[in-house]
């Protein structure tokens, strides 16, 4: 009895200790052009300058909005960032279903380097703003990649 108490106890601290850990997390955007006769531009997008959101976080407490530093909303603009071009996937001719295998393997490319340095895979999200008939032309799909490892 008092084996299977203490085993009890360490698996209990063990469960504690893993979801007390911390992570850090990190955004990768790709950006495909919908755009026909390959006019768009898609990329892959990496902030290499992070910046705290706090310091553009107001909060409103009774109907007021509480004091900011005097921070300007084009001070959020990251000025290092990396990106890798990815092809349209649209053509002259329409869909190029060359181009789309060609950015899955970019993108995957991408996501093996985020692994080599220890992230994982959290969530992925996408969204379309598409054509929305004659006359427009234009269009994006957009993809976020949230990738996680733990704080070093």
């Amino acid at each position: 009895m008092k084996k299977l108490l203490l085993l009890f106890i360490i698996a209990c601290g063990l469960f504690i200790d893993a979801s007390a850990q911390s992570y850090e997390y990190k955004v990768i955007t790709t950006v495909e052009s919908i755009v026909p006769m390959g006019i768009g531009r898609s990329r892959i997008i990496e902030e290499k300058s992070p910046i705290d959101a706090k310091a553009f976080t107001t909060e409103r407490t009774d109907g007021k909005k509480s004091k900011q530093k005097d921070v300007k909303r084009s001070d959020a603009k990251v000025s290092l960032f990396a990106e890798t071009k990815l092809l349209n996937f649209y053509s002259i001719a329409g869909i190029n279903f060359q181009n789309i295998a060609s950015n899955d393997a970019l993108i995957s490319s991408k996501i093996n380097s985020m692994v080599e340095q220890g992230f994982e895979l959290a969530f992925v999200t996408s969204g379309v703003e598409s054509d929305s008939g004659k006359g427009d032309g234009k269009g994006i799909f957009i993809t976020r990649f949230i990738f996680k490892r733990l704080k070093q």
